[in-house]
């Protein structure tokens, strides 16, 4: 819900026909959807954040652009940002590399050129004012004052409404804009569009995104659509730039469109529906097709449900308001990045351009979905753990599409733009990310596949594709370490992350080696675990921190370990050193526990002088250079550590206040201020701190565990798919819990007490009631056994 209305507002808007609901509920009925603020965290927003007229995981993430039009591409933020007062259309298309088909209403004088930010008049935007502007999970809204035109969108899964309420007008216009750069998508290569009859426009756009260019070169994204508009245009034409063919029912080429004319009374609506694909026009066509019959009011409806059906999975009761808001609207976007690739017959794109093609039930549906995706770097954090708890399904599709990959290429990706490699880190957790699935129970996959796919991508390079990820590989399956040296891509970019990518393959290794052991691979195993060992080798002893080492083993001179980005990717020495999840016991021996205590907690107390991130410097990097940055993935496991070091009284104390400060409900302040809520993996976070659960280790471990924290909640219950687990809910009572009881008296899990700070995950996920008793004070007594970590388990490589 837009900022300010609170869950009253609405219903009262409801009843006045200003704001649609299924229901204004009372009593004992739950809503979630109400709890959403999809403008928190707007500001400075990545392309794939702002798509409000969307269902989970959908393709269609129909959204208003302030600032998409002629983009750099990358992934620098565009889209929308809350700070903007004038929209220049409205995309269909909004993933990672993906965007493209814009719409935008018209009068008066023909303009085929959006104009600017500057100076709006310059080209077709329109100024709107925050007031007429409407944001729900399934629908947006918004005036558009300088053409007093009434633009509202909403969505079902592969396809998307637009309603249009125009004045009185004998020029009103709809552009269609296909051939510029939007958003992320970078350069069209070629776009096409007809008039093929009187009502309905088709035709493609191929785009060479800028992380395509040098993880697939010579690949594309390709998108497809189908456009019905219920009114017979008067007159059309096309354009290119500026330049206009007056007449011409087609176009092909780049920085091109169309353009509808029509004569409109006050208060007339124009719907366009729009079918989209990745496939192909005609399955752009089919996919229109579940709009068939629905009204935009009942597809809006069904958005809304979906999205309530989904947030449902997790109820939180007590605490306080704003936490409620925050909490809803970080699951809203865990939900929501990530969306669909494959149409409704189950066709998807293939790395080589073709049409795959899922397998079909009896009933001739698809088996699972396939999905775009940007790289899983820290997913495993927030997102791994989270879908695996409450949409084990999701996670078990969204493995099955990289498996298909697998087998079409013969490595896993990790990142996907419509079948194209887009790697955005270089890196690849997806074999962490496949053992951790098998770890958790979620198996409905061909697990020696998944095996094999897991081991290759952990010690394979040969031949392997750069997209792929790990391009330096080979450097630390040889040496144990991968040594400071500069790779510059095709691009020009310049990378050094020897350092971080030694941690980040240890930490994958061991997942894979955990893998092995459960598969009785013991020769894999050993060969993983020695991998997994690999970050000692980059310790330094006379300072204490990781630090990166050239080939001779000399470490790296003038060594500062707050400088950022030599050895580490977006990042520094001293976030990094942290980064040893699979082996936290191992790190505290190499530092010594009184120095890692006294570090850590120094490092929290510090760190919330600058709200835990850049302060309030609005970049989506601010904070590279601090000792602690929430707005990034590299640290978010960092106040969890006080679990291994026998004081997780700070865990409660720090994971309660990050929550607290860093987290805002503001459009600014929301993610930190204006720092990258990457496909949810902030809001995912927030999610698991919420319900006072953490695994440090992404479930990385054979037997996963989760670590307790402070919940924010009175009463979680959490639905459990009977798919994938026995018990049919999961329940955390935090007695006495308020905000100023963040500490954990006591814990206990269906009646017996559990005498430490963790308990095993799969025990947890069979169901059942863990009551934790919260108080003011912490309690400074021995913690119980620690969680596991690798150089305490028997039989570990050295």
């Amino acid at each position: 819900m837009r900022k300010g209305y609170t869950v009253k507002h609405i219903c009262f808007l409801a009843a006045v026909g200003l704001v649609f609901t299924t229901s204004c509920k009372t009593g004992d009925s739950f809503d979630p959807v109400h709890y959403v603020d999809p403008q928190i965290g707007s500001v400075h927003g990545r392309w794939f954040f702002y798509t409000p007229a969307a269902r989970p995981f959908g393709m269609a993430k129909l959204a208003p652009h302030t600032n998409a039009y002629g983009s750099p591409g990358s992934w620098l933020p565009s889209g929308y940002d809350d700070r903007h007062r004038s929209i220049e259309g409205f995309g269909h298309f909004h993933e990672f590399q993906v965007g493209g088909l814009v719409i935008m209403p018209t009068t008066g004088d023909l303009k085929t050129v959006p104009g600017t930010l500057e100076e709006p008049d310059s080209g077709y935007r329109s100024r709107f004012t925050k007031e007429h502007e409407i944001a729900d999970p399934g629908y947006y809204s918004v005036l558009l004052d300088d053409y007093q035109i009434r633009a509202e969108l909403t969505a079902g899964d592969r396809a998307g409404i637009h309603r249009y309420t125009f004045p009185e007008s004998d020029s009103a216009r709809l552009i269609i804009d296909i051939g510029h750069r939007q958003g992320e998508s970078s350069d069209v290569t070629e776009a096409f569009i007809r008039r093929s009859n009187e009502g309905v426009l088709e035709g493609y756009i191929i785009t060479n995104p800028e992380y395509i260019k040098f993880c697939d070169p010579g690949n594309r994204v390709r998108m497809y659509f189908v456009m019905e508009v219920d009114k017979v245009p008067e007159g059309w034409g096309t354009f290119v730039d500026d330049s206009i063919r007056e007449g011409s029912q087609e176009t092909k080429g780049i920085s091109n469109g169309m353009y509808l004319t029509f004569s409109t009374r006050e208060g007339e609506i124009v719907e366009v529906r729009s079918g989209l694909s990745y496939t192909s026009i005609e399955n752009a066509r089919l996919n229109l097709s579940e709009l068939s019959g629905k009204s935009f009011d009942q597809v809006r409806e069904g958005a809304r449900e979906r999205w309530r059906e989904m947030l449902s999975v997790i109820r939180v009761e007590g605490g306080r308001e704003e936490d409620r808001i925050k909490f809803y609207t970080g699951l809203y976007h865990a939900l929501l990045g990530r969306g669909l690739a494959s149409d409704l017959n189950g066709q998807y794109p293939r790395h080589d351009g073709t049409a795959g093609q899922i397998p079909l039930d009896e009933k001739g549906i698809p088996l699972y979905n396939h999905y775009n995706t940007d790289g899983i770097w820290g997913a495993f954090w927030n997102l791994g753990q989270l879908w695996a708890m409450a949409y084990p399904r999701y996670l078990s599709e969204y493995m099955q599409s990289n498996l298909d990959f697998y087998s079409e290429t013969g490595w896993l990706h990790d990142g996907l733009a419509a079948g194209a490699y887009s790697n955005g880190v270089q890196t690849n957790f997806n074999g962490l990310m496949l053992a951790a699935a098998y770890h958790s129970g979620i198996r409905d996959f061909d697990i020696e596949q998944a095996y094999r796919a897991a081991f290759k991508n952990e010690t394979d390079y040969r031949d392997r594709d750069f997209g792929s990820g790990k391009y330096d590989l080979s450097y630390f399956v040889h040496n144990g370490y991968i040594h400071s040296y500069d790779t510059t891509l095709s691009n020009g970019w310049v990378f050094n992350f020897g350092a971080s990518h030694t941690l980040e393959y240890c930490f994958s290794s061991f997942a894979v080696a955990e893998f092995a052991k459960a598969l009785g691979r013991e020769e894999d195993r050993r060969m993983l675990l020695n991998q997994a060992n690999g970050y000692k080798l980059l310790f330094d002893q006379e300072t204490g921190f990781i630090r990166p080492r050239y080939p001779d083993g000399t470490f790296l001179e003038e060594f500062d370990p707050m400088e950022p980005w030599r050895g580490f990717q977006e990042g520094n020495a001293f976030q990094y050193t942290w980064y040893v999840p699979h082996d936290p016991a191992g790190i505290i021996n190499l530092v010594g526990k009184e120095r890692f205590n006294e570090r850590l907690e120094m490092m929290f107390t510090e760190a919330r002088k600058s709200i835990f991130g850049g302060g309030k410097d609005i970049h989506s990097f601010s904070g590279l250079e601090k000792l602690y940055n929430h707005g990034n993935q590299p640290c978010l496991h960092n106040a969890w550590l006080f679990n291994y070091s026998g004081r997780p009284w700070l865990t409660q104390k720090w994971t309660r206040t990050i929550c607290e400060e860093f987290y805002g409900t503001e459009p600014l302040h929301g993610y930190g201020y204006g720092q990258d809520e990457d496909q949810g993996q902030l809001g995912a976070w927030y999610v698991m701190a919420g319900i006072g659960l953490f695994d440090l280790s992404g479930h990385a471990f054979s037997e996963p565990t989760f670590q307790l924290g402070s919940p924010l909640f009175d009463r979680i219950t959490i639905k459990l798919d009977p798919g994938y687990y026995e018990g049919r809910e999961l329940v955390i009572h935090a007695v006495s819990n308020s905000p100023e009881n963040i500490y954990i008296q006591s814990a206990e899990f269906n009646g017996e007490s559990l005498g430490k700070n963790w308990i095993y995950r799969n025990r947890l996920l069979n169901g059942g009631k863990l009551v934790l008793e919260m108080g003011p004070e912490p309690l400074l007594e021995s913690s119980g056994e620690p969680p596991p970590s690798m150089s305490q388990l028997p039989n570990q490589a050295k």
